[in-house]
């Protein structure tokens, strides 16, 4: 990847100016069957909608707080490339009461209706599907999203040196998440073109690692499996062959 990337956001743009057609994340939930394989190209689309949505809707800029509340899933993902291409400072797990915005899955509602801002709710079905009804006092992600546009520019230039990222108690600037995803991409062995398979959840730095930050910092890409220990020993051993995996962690 580009040398002179120092943020999230940079090192998206760059994998998309080099192979935007590449699988970058292939997603598993094996409570649900459900398989979603996202290209750089659709993955950059989702994040920039996502950041348009964060920026103008949401009106959310640099020295903001966002709570994201929501598992390892390909959603997740998007959200944090959005929060540092506005450049927000995206805490995982944050205390809603905190932030001025809360992003939440189905399952943390009551604890996301702490925050005083905005609140946005996912409810995690497959293929990105909306509630049934949207929860009171949240939009829906799936609902609101669709909209925005494909093409997204910062109101405010994003500087790579303040913070981008809190995760387990730990905050990091954009330029120190890049290069902390640098080395973590060659002690794995990740180079352009490799397959890390990984159950890593995002509520530490080595699972957003494995399952987002390393893989793209290297041009390589992550198959992020939810719920992995629920697939028999037979299946995983199939879909690590099926899916060209050259590196798998928790498996």
């Amino acid at each position: 990847m580009n040398a002179s990337d120092r943020t999230p956001a940079d090192l998206l743009r760059s994998a998309l100016a080099a192979d935007p057609g590449r699988p970058l994340i292939t997603f598993y939930d094996d409570a649900t069957g459900e398989r979603v394989e996202l290209s750089v190209a659709t993955f950059a689309n989702w994040v920039a909608k996502t950041a348009n949505l964060l920026q103008g809707d949401l009106a959310a800029g640099p020295g903001d707080r966002l709570a994201l509340l929501l598992p390892a899933h390909w959603q997740s993902a998007v959200w944090l490339l959005a929060g540092a291409s506005v450049g927000v400072t995206v805490e995982i797990g944050g205390d809603p009461a905190d932030a001025d915005v809360v992003v939440s899955g189905p399952d943390t509602l009551e604890e996301a209706r702490a925050c005083t801002g905005e609140r946005m709710a996912l409810a995690l079905r497959p293929l990105g599907g909306r509630f049934p009804q949207a929860p009171d006092g949240f939009a829906d992600y799936a609902v609101e999203v669709p909209g925005q546009g494909d093409r997204f520019a910062p109101f405010v230039p994003v500087d790579p040196d303040t913070a981008a990222l809190v995760v387990d108690g730990t905050e990091l600037s954009g330029a120190e998440l890049v290069a902390r995803a640098r080395e973590d991409a060659e002690r794995l062995g990740l180079t352009a073109g490799s397959r890390l398979l990984t159950d890593g959840e995002y509520g530490t730095w080595e699972g957003l690692s494995a399952g987002l930050y390393a893989p793209l910092a290297a041009g390589a890409s992550v198959v992020l499996c939810r719920h992995l220990d629920r697939l028999p020993a037979e299946q995983l051993q199939r879909r690590i062959e099926s899916e060209r995996v050259t590196r798998a962690l928790g498996a």
